[in-house]
């Protein structure tokens, strides 16, 4: 008959292989390769990211900000806010969807931002407002990977005033 395995050995044996598991998944996440602007470029985006065989891929949909002020006019400014807010936003959510998934911004490997032009901007998509937020998340010294990335504007979506729109894939 079997000897009886303490409960005491039970916990240490479930907590070494749960920081097995942390250290492997932390040394693979190392296999991605992020490559850097030419020209010693500081902007903050990859200019190519290569993921390994083996790895998951994560197809992320596009996210939209929440409104500002829900009691404010529909579709206007003041509903939405600008780019910067609403980029800030739609960080906010991806940030909530990410933490469900168990993912964070350091998986972000590739990324597609569509901008609506701005009417306060003469129509034009607010660029620097957008990376006024998108900075505060990529190329931190708290998170340092910077996905490969294009930025376009567009001339509409799902909602009128909305102006960003976010779209990402990860990698695990």
């Amino acid at each position: 008959m079997p000897k009886s395995v303490s409960s005491k050995a039970l916990l240490h044996a479930a907590v070494g292989g749960a920081l097995a598991m942390a250290s492997m998944n932390a040394a693979t996440a190392a296999d991605v390769v992020r490559h850097p602007l030419l020209g010693g470029s500081t902007f903050p985006i990859a200019r190519a990211v290569e993921v390994p065989a083996g790895k998951t891929i994560i197809f992320h949909s596009g996210t939209t900000p929440s409104p500002l002020d829900p009691k404010a006019e529909a579709g206007s400014a003041a509903y939405w806010g600008d780019t910067k807010t609403q980029a800030l936003s739609t960080f906010a959510r991806i940030k909530e969807s990410l933490d469900t998934l168990k993912l964070n911004f350091g998986n972000v490997v590739a990324m597609t931002v569509y901008l609506v032009g701005d009417p306060a901007k003469g129509g034009r998509m607010d660029f620097s407002g957008f990376m006024e937020a998108y900075t505060q998340y990529f190329g931190t010294k708290e998170q340092p990977n910077l996905p490969a990335r294009s930025t376009v504007q567009v001339a509409g979506l799902a909602a009128p005033g909305m102006l960003v729109e976010i779209e990402v894939q990860l990698v695990k």
